[in-house]
This record gives structure tokens, sequence and C-alpha cells, in this order.
């Protein structure tokens, strides 16, 4: 089914600036050839004569399984590291049903290690529609484009640098495409648009991991799940997909995460919006709006989700089943978190994410992705509606095109898509709802693996998924030692912050460490 347009309006856009994926798809038979792997005694680059596209009835004729090798150092904390960077297509396919589809992928791996025990990581960023370009240049890859967040000057050209913060000291790197963006693509007689669904689209990526592991001796070896925005309701299902198949996930990563989008309100509008405030509060603090100004952040959003759980939560349920106006010192004490005027909490108690970005600065729009970045309306900056990615994407797109022909030397006639325009035909149903809650997909994951370990990571001041509702959301699974929740003073791309990606990094490396314990 298509989405709700309140559903469609929140799934959750890692919006690239587009582009195309090629020429129009093939048909043909399914097939699963066997891995045509290049010698690995030195770096052997790969043109690839195969045309790919992101059209949805697009799809091709076959698909080979070859890769481009590039050797490569790093080194981490004085330590160099020894790795190969892997770039190519894998073949996912459904055993049951046969459809299969193209996966385009980037691993990279450490030389000399054990198998049987190196942790490997999977990568994926959401949207729908986002290739991992965000994850893949920004987070915790061998490189790393610099930004200047929470600046809002444009980025220029740039060129990816050594990773200080990478996880490769800690495990193998996969960054894996979605059907339909980067240069995955189905295989027929399937077609990118049978892909696009919450069910589908988990499957597909679950085959995905399958065969990489099969393929590459990886099935003893620890494996983590790492699912960005929408990537972190694909995880849900994904793990659950994983485990009922004898798959086992050692850990998942829940990054800036939407586990239940019938709990946010900005994707039900009859929902309350308490899992906002704490988020509202934080970015009116960083504008130096709130008061009293608190003497400790820690403490003051503490304050503000208990206010959020209870007299919040109270109001706002009178407020949406009579439209019963909150009482004065509602209103007024939500001034003094947020900075939003306490007649605009009177009339819409309520009260949205894209409201407040548009509303807690005159003149002025706060980014969707991180409210830290504004832009004058009117301007540069807003004219795509969120300056928080303007100011990165352009950089980006450029950047992930070039380096995976130069630096990674595989090379195509085809345009790496970094993000296909799908949310309007993407089925969000999932699991008898209209659109997805995959926290008990999680919990049946858990269930069958109980010493999986689970790391959500959100940023305070990101406006698409805000960091209570994902706390509120992860609740509903029940005390669980294994569940650590952290939150860091960033956006959505939490890892854009230098600072913020400083405190991720040594967050994963204690949870990698608890693998296995």
């Amino acid at each position: 089914m298509r989405p709700t347009a309140a559903a469609a309006a929140l799934a959750i856009l890692l919006t690239g600036c587009g582009g195309g994926g090629g020429g129009a798809g093939n048909s043909g038979t399914t097939t699963t050839p066997p891995v045509v792997t290049p010698p690995i005694s030195g770096d052997s680059a790969l043109a690839d004569p195969v045309v790919y596209s992101g059209n949805p009835t697009a799809s091709l004729a076959s698909a080979t399984e070859s890769a481009a090798i590039v050797k490569s150092t790093l080194v981490l904390n004085g330590q160099s590291i020894a790795y190969t960077a892997t770039t190519g297509h894998l073949t996912g396919t459904d055993t049951r049903t046969g459809r299969a589809a193209s996966f385009f992928y980037v691993a990279y791996t450490a030389d000399g290690k054990d198998p049987g025990t190196r942790p490997v990581t999977f990568f994926y960023n959401g949207g729908p529609g986002s290739a991992s370009m965000w994850l893949h240049l920004g987070s915790f890859g061998p490189k790393r484009i610099q930004t200047q967040i929470p600046s809002n000057a444009i980025l220029g050209a740039a060129t990816p640098a050594d990773n200080a913060e990478s996880l490769l000291d800690v495990s193998d790197l996969v960054f894996v495409d979605a059907v339909g963006t980067g240069y995955s693509e189905a295989i027929s007689p399937a077609r990118n648009r049978d892909f696009w669904g919450v069910d589908a689209d988990a499957a597909a990526f679950r085959d995905f991991v399958q065969r990489y592991v099969t393929a590459n001796n990886r099935l003893q070896s620890p494996k983590v799940l790492f699912g960005e925005s929408y990537g972190a309701p694909r995880t849900g299902v994904m793990a659950s997909l994983l485990e009922t198949a004898g798959t086992r996930v050692s850990g998942v990563v829940l990054h800036s995460a939407i586990m239940d989008y019938n709990s946010n309100c900005s994707v039900l509008n009859n929902r309350s919006c308490e899992g906002y405030i704490p988020t509202y509060a934080a970015t009116g603090n960083y504008y130096k709006l709130a008061n009293p100004a608190p003497s400790d952040v820690t403490s003051f959003l503490q304050e503000v989700r208990s206010y959020s759980a209870t007299t919040y939560r109270d109001a706002a349920g009178r407020w949406l089943s009579a439209n019963t106006l909150p009482q004065p010192t509602v209103a007024q004490q939500l001034f003094k978190y947020t900075g939003i005027p306490a007649a605009s909490w009177q009339t819409n108690l309520n009260y949205g994410p894209d409201a407040f970005a548009r509303e807690l600065l005159p003149g002025q729009l706060l980014g969707r992705y991180d409210a830290r970045v504004s832009g004058a309306v009117g301007s540069a900056l807003t004219a795509d509606g969120d300056p928080s990615l303007t100011v990165v994407n352009n950089a980006f797109t450029n950047a992930i095109r070039s380096y995976i022909g130069t630096t990674l030397k595989y090379t195509t006639a085809s345009t790496y898509l970094t993000f296909n325009d799908i949310i309007g035909t993407w089925t969000f149903a999932h699991d008898g709802k209209p659109v997805p809650d995959t926290i008990p997909d999680l919990a049946a994951a858990i269930s069958l693996n109980p010493a999986m370990k689970v790391l959500a990571q959100s940023g305070y001041h990101d406006l698409a998924t805000p960091f209570y509702q994902t706390e509120l959301d992860l609740q509903r699974l029940g005390a669980n030692a294994n569940i650590t929740v952290r939150n860091y003073a960033s956006g959505h791309m939490i890892y854009l912050d230098d600072t913020a990606r400083r405190a991720q990094k040594a967050d994963l490396v204690q949870f990698y460490s608890s693998l296995g314990k």
C-alpha cells in the first residue's frame, strides 16, 4: 500500500542530490553465479560493463559477482593496520522464492586476522531511498570527509582523508546499498520496486548478509548490523529474519532510530509529541533560550524528560481527545524549557517539529537533521528545506562518486545513485499496521538470541528521529542489561560533529568488547 501523507512526510530521508542510475534494465532468468575473486596480491581495478538503474521497473538480466581490490594501510592509535578494500557486487537470493538482487557493496577487511573471531559489521543508511553514502564517508570507514558541523558554511569540494575514528581496529566493515540505490539493482524476473517495502527490503538485506558471510568464510565471525534512520527499523526486522534463518547476530547498532512510526507525532498527528519535547529543550538551550539557563545540561534534559512523561503527557492527552486547553502553567513551563512562546503552546499543545524549526528563531529555519544549523528564510541555505543537509549534501555526493572510481578503482558507465525518491511507492505496511512498529521484531530477535547486544545512539538536536522517542520505544523491551542507550550533542548524522564522533567511537569500542560476553 502507499503510505499516508503524514507517513510519507516523516519517512526518514537522507536526501542526496539524486542523479540517474543509468539506463533501463533488462530481463532474463535469475542466477546466483560463483564469486569471481581477483587476485589479492596487489590492486586489481574493475571496469564494470553493466549499466545500473534505479527505475522502479528496472532489473538485470543476470548478475556477476566481481569486485575491484585495493590494498591500503591506516594508522589508528599509533598502530598501522593493513587492509583490503573490496568493491563490487554480490547476489542476494531468497531461498524460498528465488527472488534475487545484485547488491553493490564496499568491504574493508583487516589483513591477517582470524575470520572466525574478527567481527564484521554491515552498514546501511535509510530513507527509504538513500544509498549508504553518509555512513560510508562520514562515520567509521577508513576514509572520512571532514565537515564543519554545526557551522552553516556550505562545504566545498572535499577529498576523503584518513579517519582517526575508524572502527577498522575492532571490526571489518561492509557498506551496502539498498536495491534501487547506489549501484544495487533487482535481477529479473524481479524489478526494483518489488523490494520497496518494509518486509521485502529487510528480507533482501538478510539475503545479502547471508551471501556475504558464505562467500567470504565469515560464518563464525561475530556479526553486527549498523542501521541509520530508516536503517534502524530495517535492522529490527532483519535481525529477526536472520535469527530465524539460523544466522546469529551478535549485536545491532540503532543509529538515529525510528523504531515505531506509530508512536511519532510527526507521522500520526493524533499521537502525543512528548517524544520531541526534550529535543526542543536541548535546541532551545543551544540558542540560549532556556530560562533559567541550566548549569548542567544532562540534569536539565532529565528534568524535561520527566515533565514530558507526566504533566505534558496528561495535558496532551486531554488536548488530543477533547481539544481541552492546557493550564497556563503548562504553556509557561514549556516556554521556559524550549523558548517557544506560551501563546503558541496554548494554540497547539501538540507542537510538531516542522513548526518548531520554522518558529523558534524569527526569520530563520532550523535544520531538520541538525537543529543547530540554521539559515535565513529565503536564502540558499533554506532553498531545499533543511540547511543542515544543504551544507554537506553536494560535497558528499561528488566525493562518493569520485572516491569509488579513483581510490577504490571500480568504474562503470552508470552514475552512482545517492538518493532515489521512492517514498511515494514504498510499502510501509508491516505486521498488520499501515506504518511499521519494529520493536516486536527486535524483541523476537532478542528472544531467539538473548546474548544479542543492542546499542542505540541518537543526537540531542535531531528533529527527524528525536532521542527521547527512541528511548520511549526501547523501554517496551523491558529491563535488559544488553541494551545500551547513548545520546550526543549532535544531530541525525551524529558523526558529522567531530566531538560527538569521538564519543561515539569510544562507546562503540566498548560495545564491540562486550560481544559474546
